[in-house]
């Protein structure tokens, strides 16, 4: 029997991104090895063109630090278990610090606009739901191309990807939970997520262009999940979360101090509290 297909709303998404982003255009595939590849790929050749590609299928899907994006398979029926794309376009920000947690911020608003769901923010790309991973944000770079229209000379093409749990599912080898829309948004489907999330998305980053993090930083702190926790990171720094500066450097006081962590390599996970003596 043949497979019910996915209906994207990919003009009314075109329709409320164009007039911010002119040129912009919307792609829709039914596989590809990675969306960020494919738009680095094409950035490296020479095209700058503000787009969002969307995959239904990801066979090299690319998370942070060289881990895997697991889509969870093909669509049933007309239900992806994951929402993957990636939105490419030229920018040119003064101080590019702080831009993975504006994007994740504004991806956080759209799916739980008055945070109730607890949907939270971990340092410095995941979207996490009661210590779940909810989504995941991959941003890259390659080299300049021509500006937008009114704005300065483009430093660098900016490709953001993102990856959202759609559905429950189980998926071996990960280190932490997952959290899905479907658990306390019954409705929820990949179709309407992207509508949701796409047009404030673009809203966001244009914004931080012209503003960088600063003025976010308190609706980050509403949502930041380490925000208080012990934490330890990769290079084994241990410590107490205490947000982030006004740059996304995470802060952590130390025996030695409080440390900023500017590097986007570093891991960090909430140390897991024993179980109290009995």
């Amino acid at each position: 029997m043949a497979l019910n297909p996915v209906r994207w709303p990919a003009e009314a998404v075109w329709e409320a991104v164009e007039p911010l982003l002119p040129g912009f255009s919307v792609e829709v595939l039914p596989e590809i090895d990675s969306t960020n590849t494919e738009l680095m790929r094409r950035a490296r050749a020479g095209r700058h063109e503000p787009v969002l590609l969307v995959a239904e299928r990801q066979t090299a899907g690319r998370g942070r630090m060289g881990r895997v994006w697991q889509d969870g398979g093909a669509p049933e029926a007309g239900e992806l278990p994951s929402l993957m794309f990636s939105l490419g376009l030229p920018l040119a920000p003064a101080d590019w610090s702080g831009l993975s947690l504006a994007v994740g911020l504004s991806v956080a608003e759209s799916l739980d606009p008055d945070a109730r769901a607890g949907l939270g923010l971990k340092w410095p790309n995941d979207l996490w739901r009661h210590d779940a991973k909810l989504a995941g944000i991959l941003i890259e770079t390659a080299g300049g191309g021509a500006a937008l229209p009114g704005q300065a000379p483009v430093s660098r093409y900016v490709v953001i990807g993102i990856g959202i749990n759609v559905l429950q599912r189980p998926i071996e080898g990960t280190s932490t939970p997952l959290a899905a829309l479907r658990d306390w948004q019954p409705q929820a489907s990949a179709p309407e997520a992207l509508l949701r999330v796409i047009p404030p998305l673009v809203a966001m980053v244009l914004g931080f262009a012209g503003s960088g993090f600063a003025p976010l930083l308190p609706r980050f702190l509403a949502r930041d999940v380490l925000l208080g926790r012990a934490v330890r990171t990769s290079d084994g720094l241990e410590g107490v979360a205490a947000g982030v500066d006004a740059g996304g450097a995470l802060l952590v006081h130390t025996a030695q101090g409080t440390q900023a962590i500017h590097s986007s390599e570093v891991s960090v996970r909430p140390v897991p509290v024993s179980p109290p003596a009995s």
